[in-house]
């Protein structure tokens, strides 16, 4: 196999996850991966500096494209729009690198290993601070700039939760969306109204 196999990684990933579902996450090794792979273990670690990546690599891309999107809006946007921009963002960064059975078989074998889902409450934890800081370099104030960034994750999780239901053939930016309204509604605000594809707030 060359070194450079094209569509090794998405090899590697696929068969990372069937080994994760077979066998558990900790009985399964990098030999095994990339066995089934049809690669050599040097070919896993020049895509995944560990079986841990397979799983969280692509988080910098992750954040990126919420704090980009952040950056990048006008200065006299609403709050609200900025905030549904980055989500936008992030959830179409993520569909773009990952199927919705990818996603879910993700977070199976996450929720079967204590340190996976440890891992996943520090990636999380990394893009409220993120986000905050984001918005606190726009000159958001401290106190809501911390606020939206525990929103954003909130909003990001019950929409992925669902996202990944079987059955549910919606996009994650638009269920991203939908939970965005609901959490307006909850804090008593107007939620943002959908106006030729985009959202605009009050």
């Amino acid at each position: 196999m060359a070194r450079w196999a094209p569509g090794a990684a998405d090899r590697l990933q696929r068969a990372a996850m069937e080994l994760f579902a077979e066998r558990g996450f900790e009985a399964t090794t990098v030999a095994e991966i990339a066995e089934r792979a049809g690669v050599t273990e040097r070919t896993f670690f020049r895509h995944f500096a560990d079986k841990r990546e397979v799983l969280f690599g692509g988080q910098d891309r992750f954040l990126a494209a919420f704090v980009d999107a952040i950056a990048a809006a006008p200065a006299d946007t609403p709050l609200v729009d900025v905030l549904t921009a980055a989500l936008d963002a992030g959830g179409g960064a993520l569909q773009e690198a990952r199927t919705r059975d990818f996603a879910r078989r993700r977070q199976e074998t996450i929720a079967a290993n204590e340190q996976l889902q440890e891992r996943e409450l520090l990636k999380m934890a990394k893009l409220a601070r993120a986000v905050t800081d984001a918005l606190l370099a726009r000159g958001v104030a401290d106190r809501h700039a911390r606020l939206a960034g525990d929103m954003v994750v909130s909003v990001f999780l019950a929409a992925f939760a669902r996202w990944i239901e079987p059955g549910e053939e919606r996009s994650l930016v638009e269920l991203q969306r939908e939970a965005l309204a609901a959490w307006c509604e909850l804090a008593g605000a107007t939620a943002p109204v959908a106006t030729n594809g985009a959202f605009v707030g009050t």
